[in-house]
């Protein structure tokens, strides 16, 4: 019994890695047509800190400013640019 379940959950794990293989090569399809039209990168403002260790294990943040990122209208980050929706709901970057 337990090895009918275990080849089950084999299966059910095969058949997760081969749809989001398939998804992440659509996606990337997807961004070679957008490149080939224009339409594939966006720019979203970044707001950049700086975390600054302090004695007695504190920690001072300071703006640096906020700078223009480039970024890839697809679900996965692509070309080492993150996704526009990710980097638009992660606007502060600490460094």
């Amino acid at each position: 019994m337990i090895g009918v379940w275990a080849r089950r959950l084999g299966r059910v794990a095969i058949a997760i890695v081969v749809l989001l293989e398939l998804l992440f090569v659509g996606d990337w399809a997807v961004l070679q047509f957008r490149i080939s039209r224009g339409t594939a990168y966006g720019v979203v403002e970044v707001n950049q800190f700086l975390a600054t260790p302090l004695k007695g294990s504190k920690v001072e943040y300071d703006l640096m400013g906020t700078v223009q990122k480039t970024c890839t209208r697809s679900i996965f980050p692509q070309k080492g640019n993150p996704s526009c929706w990710w980097l638009e709901r992660h606007k502060s970057q600490w460094e």
